[in-house]
C-alpha cells in the first residue's frame, strides 16, 4: 500500500516495522464465541455467493488487555500481528484456495486510518441523482469494460472505480475514506465471478448490517446524538518475504479491516481475498 502524504485525517498512514518479533506489549486473545450475524444470515450468504464471496470474507474478534491509544497505533498493531494468540488463529485464503492462519513472524505493518463518522445510510441517497440509480432503485447500465480484472457493467462501478466518469464527484475524495463507502464498494465490486445486481438494495442492506456487526456508537448523554466510538485501520502485513496479509497479491478486493472499541477492548478483523470459487470457512 503506498504511502501518501497525510494532509488530512482521511490519507493518514502510519508504518511499523521491527526486526525480529517484539516482546508482547498487549496480551490479545482469540473471541471464537463471537458471532457476526450478517455473515451468518441466509440471504446475505446467498448474495456473497452470487457476488463470488462467500467461502472468501470472513470476520473474527480479538481482545487486548490495555488501554488503546492512538498515537501508539504503531506498536499496537506490531503487537496485534505477532502475538501468539492471533498469529496462530488470525485466518487468510492461500493461493490455493484453502483456509489456513497467518503463522509467520511479521516484520512491519502498514497501516491506514479510514474514517468512520457515519451513522446513516442516507449516506448513499446521491446515488439516486444524475442517471446512476433509477428512482425505482434500478442501477443504470453501460457498455462492459474492464478495470483490474473487475468487470464494469453499470453506472454505479463507474462512480466506485473510475476517475473518468461525469458521476465521479458524487462523492468526495474524503467521503470515499469512510469505512461505510468502503464497505459498500467492496459489496457492490465482489469476487472474480461476481454476478452482479440490478437493484440497489441488496447492496445498501447488505452494507447496513455488516457494517452496524463492526461498528460499535455510544449516545452523546447531553446531545443525545449518535457518535462512532470505534477506530478502523485498513492493514497489510509482511514478512521477511515480502506482503503476506490479507495476500501475497495486492488487489482492490484484497483487504483486512481491524475496527476497535476502546471500550470493550476488542478488535474485529473483516477479512476478504479475491478469486472465484467456493470454500467453507
Amino acid at each position: 500500500m503506498a504511502t501518501r502524504g497525510a494532509s488530512s485525517p482521511a490519507e493518514a498512514t502510519t508504518s511499523a516495522s521491527g526486526d525480529q518479533r517484539m516482546p508482547a506489549r498487549y496480551t490479545f486473545h482469540h473471541l471464537p464465541q463471537k458471532s457476526f450475524p450478517a455473515l451468518e444470515n441466509k440471504e446475505i450468504r446467498d448474495r456473497l455467493l452470487k457476488w463470488s464471496m462467500d467461502g472468501r470474507i470472513t470476520a473474527q474478534a480479538f481482545s487486548f488487555d490495555q488501554n488503546f491509544k492512538g498515537y501508539k497505533q504503531d506498536d499496537f498493531l506490531m503487537a496485534f500481528f505477532n502475538h501468539p494468540d492471533v498469529n496462530r488463529n488470525l485466518k487468510l485464503l492461500s493461493a490455493s484456495g484453502q483456509w489456513t492462519t497467518l503463522d509467520t513472524n511479521v516484520r512491519k505493518v502498514e497501516a491506514k486510518n479510514i474514517l468512520c463518522t457515519q451513522v446513516s445510510m442516507s449516506f448513499f441517497d446521491r446515488l439516486y441523482s444524475k442517471g446512476v440509480v433509477r428512482e425505482n432503485g434500478n442501477i443504470v447500465k453501460c457498455f462492459d469494460e474492464y478495470h483490474d480484472d473487475i468487470l464494469i457493467a453499470d453506472e454505479l462501478r463507474k462512480v466506485l472505480l473510475l476517475e473518468e466518469s461525469d458521476h465521479y464527484n458524487l462523492y468526495s475524495n474524503v467521503d470515499r475514506e469512510e469505512f461505510l463507502f468502503c464497505l459498500f464498494k467492496h459489496l457492490c465490486l465482489g469476487g472474480s465471478l461476481c454476478q452482479y445486481e440490478d437493484h440497489l438494495g441488496p447492496y445498501l442492506e447488505t452494507t447496513k448490517a455488516l457494517y452496524k456487526d463492526l461498528v460499535s456508537v455510544q449516545k452523546d448523554p447531553e446531545t443525545k446524538e449518535i457518535n462512532i466510538i470505534s477506530t478502523v485501520f485498513k492493514v497489510c502485513a509482511y514478512d521477511t518475504h515480502g506482503l503476506c496479509y490479507p495476500s501475497s497479491n495486492s488487489h482492490e478486493q484484497n483487504f483486512a479491516y481491524l475496527i476497535v472499541n476502546p471500550l470493550k477492548r476488542h478488535i474485529y478483523v473483516l477479512y476478504h481475498s479475491f478469486g472465484a470459487g467456493f470454500f467453507c470457512n
